[in-house]
């Protein structure tokens, strides 16, 4: 009788304990790969906000002239060069303080000066045109029909798209927005460890875009050789600028349809009111988890603290928005809506203009708004998806017609029925698929990290440039 009741009880915890994983197993994966990237460099890397640092320390330091190094010296970042690869030693976030790093940035700048009618224009175009191309291939007979989408495979098209335009001057032609895709979704793919790198897909865009060079709007920077500048732009825009869009617009997407009075907002024309939703959205879901910077001289802070040449700060986006907010976890758009200036809160989303801010500050918002807004008039949007800051799952989120009879009220097909169904199977697959999710990104992403330390892209880059110096240096006596 007692074995018994011990074998019950056993296998009462044991399914318990599975039954649980979906509560638990995802929230300590993400914190394992948080302390991974705060520790790999060893004793030198050292978390922002932190012991030794606190909340109130971090614009401080992460502006200072000194915590400008963004490569050499830090073995994290072998890790983010394999992620980024190919042309990772061009990738503007990640080439050191020098006139090729200012010839890039120009470069960069240009592209992105677009006049705010063109640039809203440009993407009401490209999210028209993707939406439309999706609705056709569903079928006209299915036209009223809600269907499962992920929002980051739904919008990644539409950047693609935008972003060929910007470079090339010309509507994206299909073979090429396939390639701009299937490159993006490899990188942000591996870079979230669900999956290892294809090499492939990510050297036939290398080539592609090798073969259009002379094709783009403005001159490319001339530092640069050939194939530098393929990887230039496909580093730049067809990589970061893609993923980094199409992941901002994932999250807005899923904030608008968990919280359908923000969504009302957002239709009604308002730019303030939609900006402060975007605000707290980026808030909450910042595209940056860990921004790591390498010191090239010492910091030393007015209480004491000095920070030596080459240590490695690891900035902590999630950690820094958190703090100060009353209730952090909360959606709370009104945060941004009661006269408090941005720059006074704890809020970089694009980072600060005293270290590199994102090139794209002002004109993603621009982007954005226009993209939310046409989804929100086709679409209804409902998700009882889990909404986590690195969006794994890409967001699943169901897309009910506005022009359907359940959108506009009518209960008597059945529709409002069946739509609660697809919810509750998106809620149960959600679970599933974390649980499964998990143990991939611990199983691929401890291969990543030890396949980028034995590969040692960015140290082995370093040194080969290191070794040329010096032989010309040589030559030349």
């Amino acid at each position: 009788m007692v074995t018994a009741l011990i074998t019950v009880t056993v296998v009462a915890a044991v399914v318990a304990a599975v039954l649980s994983l979906p509560w638990w197993l995802p929230g300590r994966i993400v914190a394992l790969r948080g302390r991974l990237f705060a520790r790999i460099n060893g004793d030198e890397g050292i978390a922002v906000p932190g012991d030794l640092i606190g909340v109130e320390r971090f614009r401080e330091v992460y502006g200072h002239p000194a915590a400008g190094g963004r490569s050499k010296g830090a073995a994290l970042s072998d890790l983010f060069w394999y992620w980024l690869s190919p042309g990772a030693h061009v990738h503007q976030e990640h080439l050191e303080a020098g006139e090729r790093y200012d010839e890039v940035a120009r470069t960069t700048r240009r592209y992105l000066a677009v006049p705010r009618a063109e640039a809203e224009e440009l993407a009401h175009r490209c999210v028209t045109r993707v939406l439309r191309e999706q609705a056709v291939r569903k079928g006209t007979r299915h036209r009223d029909a809600a269907r499962l989408v992920r929002l980051r495979d739904l919008m990644m098209p539409v950047w693609a798209e935008f972003y060929y335009e910007l470079v090339f001057g010309e509507p994206c032609p299909r073979t090429a927005r396939d390639l701009i895709v299937g490159n993006a979704d490899d990188v942000v793919t591996a870079l979230k460890c669900c999956g290892l790198r294809h090499m492939g897909r990510r050297h036939r865009l290398t080539r592609y875009l090798a073969g259009r060079l002379d094709d783009v709007r403005y001159p490319l920077p001339e530092g640069l050789s050939g194939e530098e500048r393929a990887f230039y732009l496909q580093g730049t825009f067809f990589n970061t600028a893609v993923v980094q869009m199409s992941e901002a617009m994932a999250h807005l997407l899923m904030v608008l349809a968990r919280h359908p009075d923000a969504a009302a907002t957002a239709l009604t024309g308002d730019d303030r009111a939609l900006d402060a939703v975007m605000q707290e959205t980026m808030r909450l879901y910042p595209l940056f988890g860990v921004a790591h910077r390498i010191t090239t001289g010492d910091i030393d802070l007015d209480d004491g603290t000095s920070l030596p040449e080459g240590s490695v700060l690891c900035f902590g986006y999630p950690e820094f928005h958190r703090a100060g907010f009353a209730d952090p976890g909360r959606f709370d758009p009104d945060r941004f809506r009661d006269g408090t200036a941005a720059r006074e809160l704890n809020h970089i989303p694009f980072g600060i203009a005293a270290n590199r801010p994102c090139p794209a500050w002002r004109l993603a918002p621009i982007t954005m708004r226009v993209a939310a807004r046409e989804v929100l008039r086709r679409y209804a949007l409902a998700s009882s998806a889990a909404h986590t800051r690195s969006m794994p799952n890409r967001g699943p989120c169901l897309l009910v017609p506005r022009h359907a009879p359940s959108a506009r009220g009518a209960r008597k097909d059945g529709r409002a029925w069946t739509h609660r169904t697809v919810l509750l199977f998106m809620w149960a697959r959600d679970r599933a698929e974390d649980v499964w999710r998990s143990l991939v990104q611990l199983v691929l992403g401890t291969y990543m990290v030890w396949d980028a330390r034995r590969q040692r892209l960015c140290e082995r880059h370093f040194a080969q440039l290191e070794t040329s110096h010096a032989s010309s240096r040589s030559g030349t006596r």
